[in-house]
Formats: C-alpha cells, sequence, structure tokens
C-alpha cells in the first residue's frame, strides 16, 4: 500500500475516533441531564396536600424521640407521672394508630 494511501486511511481513522468520542460525550450529558429532570420530584399543591389529625399529649407530657418505619411513625413520649409511651401515627393518613405503655422490667 503506498504512504499517501496510509496516511489518508489513518487520518480517516483518526476523524472517525474523534467523531465517535464526541457522540458518546454528547450521550451521556443528554442522559445525565434527563435522569436529573426526570427525578425531581413535584411539589405538593397548597395547604391541602396532607391534612392529619393533631395528635394530641397529656399536659405536662413531652416528646423524647420519633423514629419512623416504612408506613409508620412512633413518637416516644415522656408522662407528667414519670412514665414513658409510645404513640403509634399511620403515615399515610396521619391516623393514631395505638398508645403503648412502657413499664420497667421487673
Amino acid at each position: 500500500m503506498p504512504a499517501r494511501a496510509m496516511t489518508v486511511v489513518v487520518v480517516v481513522m483518526g476523524i472517525l475516533i474523534v467523531a465517535g468520542l464526541a457522540a458518546l460525550a454528547v450521550g451521556i450529558v443528554r442522559r445525565a441531564t434527563d435522569a436529573i429532570h426526570s427525578a425531581e420530584v413535584p411539589r405538593a399543591a397548597g395547604p391541602t396536600a396532607f391534612l392529619a389529625a393533631p395528635i394530641g399529649l397529656p399536659k405536662g407530657a413531652h416528646v423524647t424521640a420519633i423514629s419512623t418505619g416504612t408506613d409508620r411513625l412512633v413518637i416516644a413520649v415522656a408522662l407528667p407521672d414519670g412514665s414513658q409511651e409510645l404513640i403509634v401515627v399511620d403515615l399515610a393518613t396521619g391516623r393514631r394508630l395505638g398508645m403503648i405503655p412502657l413499664h420497667a422490667a421487673p
């Protein structure tokens, strides 16, 4: 193969490599920006997005801890008499499911 033909082949292959890398970079940037835009969380509309009844605490009680599970909220409450209880709330509805009194083991 003559040297001139070899030079043309090398130049064309170099151009193809550069074009391929440019196309790859454009594809990566497009996918990254599409993923960012599709991951945006829609905002709730107005104050009616989540209406739940207030969770009443006995007078003098205070919250000592809050923990969540997949569908439950557990609120640890210290009562004025020194005892403690857990209030369990359904996260989907905001409804109180029950109260669990805590006692020291004998």
